[in-house]
């Protein structure tokens, strides 16, 4: 998966933020309240965002909602596949990461790991076997 330009990541931003679908109006109205930016500069962004699959748009009369097609968690666990795929090292890579955790974060992960577990079947955080998500 390519990754978002500066003015793509502004637009992504807005979106998974928002409510709901927006027009490129409304986007463009948000961002012009911190920035100098033209009308056609956003609908460009939009419409190639539409293009490489990041955003959806259906017509509402005679302008196009847009929404994103994945939420930000999906696409922030999309970065981090691919930043561990292109390791070389990825047992490295993995404790390169876990050591910039905080205390919670990490115990976050813990508790993250261990459902996992439990859902495949796998051994739960106390080492016994689960089967089907029982413990």
């Amino acid at each position: 998966m390519r990754g978002l330009g500066d003015l793509e990541a502004v637009v992504m931003d807005r979106l998974w933020s928002a409510p709901g679908p927006l027009t490129v109006r409304a986007v463009y109205e948000q961002l012009r309240e911190q920035r100098q930016i033209a009308y056609t500069t956003v609908m460009t962004v939009m419409d190639n965002l539409h293009r490489k699959g990041w955003l959806h748009r259906a017509l509402a009369g005679r302008a196009y909602r847009y929404e994103p097609t994945r939420s930000r968690e999906m696409h922030s666990a999309e970065v981090m596949s691919e930043a561990l795929a292109d390791s070389v090292d990825r047992a490295a890579t993995l404790m390169h990461f876990v050591e910039q955790m905080s205390p919670e974060e990490a115990q976050l992960l813990r508790d993250v790991l261990a459902r996992a577990g439990r859902a495949s079947g796998s051994l739960d955080a106390s080492g016994e076997t689960s089967v089907g998500g029982a413990v």
